[in-house]
């Protein structure tokens, strides 16, 4: 797991060719908006978290997000006690996001 700020963290997910953008918010932080291509699995949901990431390819490198940066520090080191070895956090989460990510 690394903690990238949001220029490290766009341009490590732009350079990437398997990059899977995770957000571990709640759907009502969802609604207030989101990162174009993110795929939303609350780590609030506890052992359901868990039962939705373990479906997930390992060999993925992953880009987590939340709204601050706490949750998806741990939803990172949560994936890597599951043998997930490339889970990038966002620093500063959605509430600081000012990018775009390339399409």
């Amino acid at each position: 797991m690394a903690d990238l700020l949001q220029e490290e963290w766009v341009a490590e997910l732009n350079k990437s060719d398997n990059g899977f953008i995770l957000d571990v918010r709640t759907p009502e932080e969802v609604e207030d908006g989101y990162i174009p291509n993110a795929t939303n699995i609350d780590i609030h949901l506890g052992q359901g978290f868990i039962n939705e990431i373990e479906k997930l390819d390992r060999a993925k490198t992953y880009f987590v997000y939340c709204r601050s940066g706490a949750r998806s520090g741990q939803a990172c080191a949560i994936m890597n006690s599951l043998g997930f070895e490339n889970a990038y956090n966002l620093l500063g989460g959605f509430m600081n996001w000012e990018g775009e990510v390339a399409e």
